[in-house]
């Protein structure tokens, strides 16, 4: 049996995973987001990951007695800055990955530090709010006590590794995520990038995310009711691990996670360098990435759900019956600015060709084909970095119900597998821990279903694309100033809502 636990934006879950596949226990977890200042997310380690993993292992050793877990794995939301001293004690809450735009300042700074060009060199990436240096340096500038005091560095994943076993390790696809640190064509850190933004920090061991790193020590072992001496792999990044899950490994193959956020990830032969993607390492060490993320996906239907106090079952039914185009309404959906391929924190959602015609289910609709137009944006960069993708593999949250998929598929003229079990990457993550002792996991999860594009609404989505693209730089301006005058007004602390 194996364990996999993931911790998510909004939501953490666990699965116990027989060795053929099936899926024999799970259990899932809502939480709370900290949004302390505008752009602002954290969480906080103890009472979210630390929290989430003891509960949902409980539960799910309930049903499978713990010496009956061979091997676990963790996945979790990345790349994430937890500080803590050299215990692993944090030091203050987790700064959350490119959600978190804080750190614009510094981002500027470190960039003119270390040279744009120097850095798509080295780490294959411009730094973006995704970086992880500029979030230190913010720390290091508004924090000093908190700085002073730090010693070592953690996401999530990598904690729960450390919490488990005592090790302080980083797997190569996170770390090649946290830039500037990590020099992609050495597969290793980057010494320059460690010494101007995080000097004072230890740099931790590097192993694959597949690779057995230490035992549960007895401590956890009491904590968690997993026995001592159960290996425990690297883990990794949320996003990798539900690629691993659903079989998303193939040159080509790039699986589209629709979530609270929406991430994109395609497995390519050797380094895809493009100014609007993030680069990483791959699974493997002959594999690479080339990953796009949208900041909102999932989290403007939850929003337009609670101020229309509306289900979300009720709200895609009735987006259902509102033909393609909604009526001639488009949305930018960028409500927490946007990652890639704009790298804007500053941006802001915005509807265009409001009429009085227009319903609830005309708005809901537009919001599900914004997002859809954004995942055209990302593929439409991919094509350009040299990796057209070959296949879409679907999953999370929004896969439910379908219409949501349906629509990405027909704006963008690709079908689209949904594989038989979408759980998460907690099933990546019990993947992970199979293959990390032997078992043969070539046949776990066959896809279930196609969805392929209704080539009816292809050229009324062409023309709405066109005018989603055309609109971002031409209100550009205006939506910096907007949100200016936000941060100069400020606002309240305040917490999100759990995405179910």
């Amino acid at each position: 049996m194996f364990l996999g636990v993931d911790i998510g934006t909004a939501s953490s879950k666990a699965v116990a995973v027989a060795a053929d596949g099936t899926l024999v226990a799970s259990a899932i977890r809502p939480h709370l987001t900290t949004t302390p200042h505008p752009g602002w997310f954290e969480h906080d380690a103890e009472d979210v990951w630390w929290s989430d993993f003891r509960e949902l292992t409980h539960e799910v050793l309930s049903t499978v007695p713990g010496h009956e877990v061979t091997c676990v794995g963790v996945s979790g939301i990345g790349p994430s800055t937890l500080l803590t001293d050299v215990g692993g004690q944090p030091l203050r809450a987790a700064i959350l990955y490119g959600i978190d735009t804080r750190a614009e300042r510094e981002i500027e700074e470190l960039t003119e530090t270390l040279g744009a060009g120097r850095l798509l060199e080295v780490n294959g990436n411009r730094l973006t709010s995704q970086a992880v240096g500029p979030k230190f340096l913010w720390v290091a500038r508004h924090e000093p006590e908190v700085w002073e005091r730090a010693r070592r560095w953690y996401g999530a994943s990598s904690w729960l590794v450390q919490r488990l076993t005592g090790e302080y390790v980083l797997d190569h696809y996170s770390a090649s995520t946290s830039d500037p640190l990590y020099d992609l064509g050495r597969s290793d850190w980057w010494a320059d990038g460690w010494a101007a933004s995080a000097p004072g920090i230890e740099r931790p061991r590097l192993a694959w995310p597949g690779d057995v790193v230490g035992e549960v020590h007895t401590a956890a072992a009491e904590a968690c009711g997993i026995a001592a001496g159960t290996p425990v792999v690297a883990g990794t990044i949320d996003a990798l691990a539900e690629a691993h899950s659903v079989g998303s490994d193939g040159i080509g193959d790039t699986m589209v996670m629709y979530g609270s956020t929406l991430f994109l990830i395609q497995t390519v032969a050797r380094p895809a360098v493009h100014g609007g993607l993030w680069a990483a390492s791959g699974r493997t060490p002959n594999t690479n990435s080339v990953a796009a993320g949208m900041a909102t996906s999932g989290l403007v239907t939850t929003w337009f759900a609670e101020v229309t106090g509306q289900s979300l079952g009720d709200l895609t039914a009735q987006a259902a019956e509102v033909p393609a185009g909604s009526d001639g309404l488009v949305l930018l959906p960028y409500f927490a600015g946007e990652r890639t391929p704009l790298f804007d924190p500053r941006a802001r959602g915005c509807w265009l060709g409001l009429t009085l015609g227009h319903t609830r289910a005309h708005l809901y609709r537009s919001a599900l084909e914004g997002v859809a137009y954004g995942v055209r944006h990302n593929l439409d960069a991919m094509a350009e970095a040299g990796a057209p993708p070959r296949r879409l593999v679907a999953v999370g949250g929004g896969t439910r119900g379908n219409l949501w998929t349906h629509i990405v598929s027909d704006v963008t003229q690709l079908p689209q597998d949904l594989p038989t079990t979408t759980i998460g990457a907690s099933y990546g993550d019990a993947r992970l821990a199979a293959e990390a002792v032997g078992v043969d996991t070539r046949a776990w999860n066959p896809v279930a279903q196609r969805i392929e594009p209704d080539p009816s609404p292809a050229g009324l989505y062409d023309e709405l694309y066109a005018v989603f693209r055309h609109t971002y730089p031409a209100i550009r301006d205006e939506m910096h100033r907007l949100a200016a005058a936000v941060t100069m007004r400020g606002s309240a602390p305040r917490k999100r809502s759990p995405h179910p």
